[in-house]
């Protein structure tokens, strides 16, 4: 069974534009084979401004010393307030910036246990969710 991502974005901020709508398969790296696994879909409370691990790759079946592993990460802050930012972090470099409601998929290479983090800007409790699609 496949796992599909798909993105619509509509916008009237620049003429003649009529919007973006794409999908893909989540699919093995360098390959066309889906990817069949996931950590399951989970929720974490932030409630400082400290960094803490999300995905910890070293113990996760995902980490990989030698092997190139797809994965696909997807992150949401599900807080509605425009103020309440979280950094993200893979391999200890930024990557982006989440407030409230906004949502990031991206694909990480899991070689060399390369852990995502993530960071409130502030001491407001914020909630995550978040889930990974390896093979």
């Amino acid at each position: 069974m496949a796992t599909t991502a798909t993105i619509s974005i509509a916008s009237d901020i620049m003429a003649g534009f009529s919007g973006i709508s794409n999908s893909m398969t989540l699919t093995e790296a360098g390959g066309t084979t889906d990817l069949q696994e996931t950590t399951g879909y989970s929720r974490k409370k932030l409630s400082s401004a400290s960094k803490v691990d999300l995905f910890v790759m070293a113990n996760t079946s995902v980490a990989s010393v030698d092997t190139e592993t797809g994965a696909k990460v997807f992150i949401k802050n599900i807080s509605d307030s425009k103020d309440k930012g979280v950094k993200v972090f893979i391999n200890a470099v930024e990557i982006g910036l989440l407030y409230g409601n906004d949502w990031m998929l991206v694909p990480v290479s899991t070689v060399n246990a390369e852990d995502i983090e993530v960071q409130p800007e502030t001491d407001d409790a914020t909630v995550l969710e978040y889930v990974m699609f390896y093979q």
